[in-house]
């Protein structure tokens, strides 16, 4: 009791500035995934990698040892998860890692700050809004005091009780997300900004939900109209008496009523936030017409025809639908039948073609029983998603094998006539130069390039001569009309085109403390 009297006497939680010579108490916790509701897919708790205790700070390299950053407060790491993006995550798995997260937050107590470093986008079978489940589940161990600040993905879902739970929020200002380290960074820096300046819970908090709804890869911020849209983030969170401002765009591929854009501002200044908020609210709004897919589309046939026939290579296909990192299953076969099935891909003269990739578990222990060099029969994929086509016979070549990928274990190369299949033990997302490298498969020599993504990551896109994002079917399916959505809110644009202009006035969302019990 003792002991308990003293921190609470010390450390002055959230009523003014931490106590002299005291450095202020904040544990971390997050669990992240992007997962669709469409896919048949499911994830299990092993598929979040959990980082435990100060396992936790390897993720976050602004956080070394000797970084001021670190030197700037007691932190209790407890668990973080990041999870490639997959389908539902079980209930169990999903109250297993909750569970050890509450448990090892009451080890600590109490806590000045709290940093929960989440995607926004998981989906948990039977629950809706898992992220707002947490924060609260959350909140009843470490107190309404405590100061949380939460990062995102801007294709994460902001619903109304998981703004009422945080305190400081922000999330990605760019797609492809190469802003994601400085994100999570400027997350923590506000936190402690905000504890050691004893200014603790922002003012105000405003939210707008935004009734848009569109796929990461008609809303790129690499071209207009998202790149002068979000241009509009910085300078809106830097005006006086604003922490920050976020877009989010949300995620397409799940079915819930949190799913849409949002608008959130936080700050000390009424006037300034709700110019802020509103401002970009409309912004967004007086856009939705202008965005288009990142890349020109086609039909899977229509962009294999035009790859045969360019000069320009590499030549890029997104296998869009089943894009394993927006919460694709990634083994749908339905692409990879269509490709060995045309007559230009059947001789090992024909134009070379790199797959990636497709998971075959019992493929790659065959070829590992055969060797490099050996004739393989075999077959992978659809054993998660088979309603587009079965698994695919393979009968070809071994051209390596390749052990230790976090994500694939195992990586086999099948040479079938001029297509060289990547086989992994388990699906993986093939982002890198260096991906296909160390398969000893060159993608700036090769004359097609087939990718299981949507928007080109930048390496992908930097090296690509010509691209067409094929808009293929899966759980991830680009063409939103035919996910047949049962419970988001309507309207909502583009799925009702002609919706009245909603309202996008500030909704002020009350502190956690200011809850009515």
């Amino acid at each position: 009791m003792k002991r308990v009297f003293f921190l609470m006497a010390s450390y002055c939680l959230m009523g003014g500035a931490i106590a002299q010579n005291k450095l202020p108490r904040i544990a971390i916790a997050g669990l992240a995934i992007e997962s669709s509701t469409f896919s048949p897919a499911t994830s299990d708790e092993a598929a979040f990698k959990a980082q435990y205790g100060n396992e936790v700070f390897k993720t976050y390299p602004f956080m070394s040892a000797d970084s001021p950053l670190r030197k700037a407060a007691m932190w209790f790491p407890t668990i973080t998860g990041h999870a490639l993006p997959g389908g539902a995550v079980t209930k169990v798995a999903y109250e297993s890692l909750v569970r050890k997260t509450l448990d090892s937050l009451k080890k600590h107590l109490p806590y000045d700050g709290l940093y929960f470093d989440i995607h926004g986008a998981m989906s948990v079978v039977g629950m809706e809004d898992p992220e707002g489940d947490f924060i609260v589940r959350i909140r009843k161990v470490v107190g309404t005091k405590t100061l949380i600040s939460t990062s995102m993905d801007l294709h994460g879902n902001v619903s109304w009780r998981l703004a009422e739970n945080t305190d400081l929020i922000t999330c990605y200002r760019m797609a492809p997300h190469e802003d994601a380290l400085d994100t999570k960074e400027r997350a923590i820096r506000n936190l402690v900004e905000r504890l050691k300046s004893g200014k603790g819970k922002p003012a105000y908090k405003a939210w707008i939900p935004v009734p848009i709804l569109l796929p990461g890869e008609k809303t790129s911020t690499r071209i207009e109209p998202g790149k002068s849209l979000y241009a509009q983030v910085d300078p809106a969170s830097r005006q006086p008496g604003v922490i920050d401002a976020a877009i989010w765009i949300g995620y397409a591929w799940a079915d819930e009523p949190r799913n849409h854009a949002v608008v959130m501002v936080t700050g000390d200044d009424k006037e300034n936030v709700t110019i802020a908020a509103e401002k970009l609210a409309k912004s967004f709004w007086d856009v939705r017409k202008q965005f288009e897919f990142v890349a020109p589309t086609a039909t899977l046939q229509e962009a294999l025809d035009a790859a045969v026939k360019s000069d320009k290579h590499p030549f890029y296909i997104s296998d869009s639908g089943d894009n394993p990192t927006a919460g694709g299953a990634g083994d749908v076969t339905w692409t990879l039948t269509q490709i060995l099935a045309r007559p230009e891909f059947k001789s090992e003269n024909g134009p070379t073609l790199i797959y990636a990739s497709i998971p075959g578990p019992d493929l790659v222990k065959k070829a590992i029983e055969l060797g490099v060099g050996k004739h393989i029969e075999a077959e992978a994929g659809a054993k998660v998603d088979a309603r587009f086509a079965g698994p695919v016979k393979l009968s070809g070549t071994i051209e390596s094998i390749e052990y230790g990928d976090k994500d694939a274990v195992v990586e086999v190369v099948v040479k079938v006539g001029s297509v060289h299949v990547i086989v992994t033990q388990k699906r993986k997302p093939y982002h890198k130069e260096k991906d296909f490298t160390r398969l000893g498969l060159n993608p700036r020599k090769a004359d097609i390039v087939v990718v299981k993504i949507g928007y080109l990551e930048p390496e992908l896109y930097n090296m690509r001569a010509d691209w067409l994002l094929a808009l293929t079917p899966g759980g991830v399916d680009q063409n939103l009309e035919r996910l047949g959505y049962k419970h988001i809110v309507h309207p909502m644009f583009p799925v009702d085109m002609d919706m009245k202009d909603p309202d996008l006035k500030v909704r002020w969302v009350p502190a956690a403390d200011k809850l009515k019990k």
